[in-house]
């Protein structure tokens, strides 16, 4: 590896990050092409059916590409998918050397394409910010890998770990700056999931306000019962919703009389919304990200299932007493040993409020 290798393969990630709220479902991938230590081409990929980074980046670059060398966070695909294969084009172009972040996990691709390169002559060298690189497509790697998506819990507390009064009022714990926050978090989701409790409690509408995207994730509802009022904001706002039900009167999947509405039987032996099965669900539904606002039963269940990879904490600073209602229904836990435990990843300040970003060491 060269040293200016890391600046530009910086470089593709910057770009790679501008389809953060478009291209869902494929990755997210930047390119740059470099030729006699100037960049003579760049591009990223926008929106699942348009060209790929590397495509664009050698459309930028034209005559210039030949002898160059490849930035891509991300291993070239060889197989023909809404797009070519863009190994065909960097071939065609007569690039030198391609250096690519990460292998695609994706099995239509798996080396396919560092082998396809390499096969014609092309230099090709993989792992260059290997980690940031995974961690921008880290749902694509989960639901690719694991076949679940990457979950995110979104929780908004008191300093005492309370998320509302104990009359169940909550609007608003934080700030206004840790509330617009959510919005890119939300923007960069596949799907935003929450429970029919906090949907009759709070009436959210979960949609992306205060970012400039246009896709509204699809909204999730986990209802065992169906007891989800078709008026409420979070059904009647624009684009999809899934309302997920253990309720045997949509065994058969049939729908609401709600044109963007769609019902999915999901029993447990329980006879409530199966999570896993749930998850399972999403990542067939080429769902990569999903960010949960629910409250404390839901969210408790989803952190027992071991179906949470990540928790952002919002904390504000005040304090809503012994009454207030907790962050995480946990069950009785008997001992210290038995507690769940996380890796603070980052912590931010919006304002006087917190955003810790946490990591499950051990699931429950």
């Amino acid at each position: 590896m060269r040293a200016k290798d890391y600046d530009y393969m910086s470089r593709a990630l910057r770009l790679a990050e501008k389809g953060l709220y478009s291209c869902h479902p494929n990755p997210r991938v930047g390119c740059v092409v470099v030729k006699d230590d100037v960049v003579v081409g760049e591009g990223w990929h926008e929106k699942a059916g348009l060209p790929h980074a590397e495509i664009l980046a050698l459309r930028e670059a034209g005559a210039a590409a030949r002898g160059a060398s490849v930035y891509v966070n991300l291993e070239p695909c060889c197989h023909q998918g809404r797009t070519p294969p863009c190994t065909g084009y960097l071939i065609d172009a007569g690039v030198k050397r391609v250096v690519a972040a990460m292998e695609d996990p994706n099995p239509q691709v798996a080396g396919g394409g560092i082998q396809n390169l390499r096969s014609v002559g092309i230099d090709v060298d993989v792992g260059v910010l290997r980690r940031t690189a995974e961690s921008i497509n880290r749902g694509f790697i989960k639901r690719i890998t694991r076949d679940q998506p990457w979950v995110t819990l979104k929780v908004a507390a008191s300093m005492d770990g309370r998320t509302a009064t104990a009359e169940g009022e909550s609007k608003w714990i934080t700030n206004e700056h840790a509330r617009k926050d959510v919005h890119h978090w939300r923007a960069r989701s596949s799907a935003v999931l929450t429970g029919s409790g906090t949907v009759r409690a709070d009436d959210p509408a979960l949609t992306v306000r205060h970012v400039v995207t246009q896709r509204q994730p699809l909204r999730v509802i986990v209802d065992s019962k169906f007891s989800t009022p078709l008026d409420s904001g979070v059904v009647s706002g624009p684009g999809q919703v899934l309302i997920a039900t253990a309720n045997p009167k949509y065994a058969h999947h049939e729908d609401v009389d709600v044109e963007h509405v769609e019902v999915v039987y999901l029993p447990d032996a329980d006879q409530t919304v199966d999570l896993i099965a749930l998850m399972h669900h999403l990542a067939q539904r080429e769902i990569n990200e999903v960010l949960v606002e629910a409250g404390p039963t839901l969210s408790g269940a989803l952190l027992r299932a071991g179906l949470v990879d990540e928790v952002l904490l919002y904390l504000a600073p005040c304090l809503l007493g012994n009454l207030g209602r907790g962050m995480f229904d946990l069950g009785v836990l008997d001992k210290l040993a038995d507690r769940s435990a996380f890796h603070m990843r980052d912590v931010r300040q919006f304002g006087d409020n917190l955003r810790i970003a946490l990591q499950p060491l051990v699931h429950l």
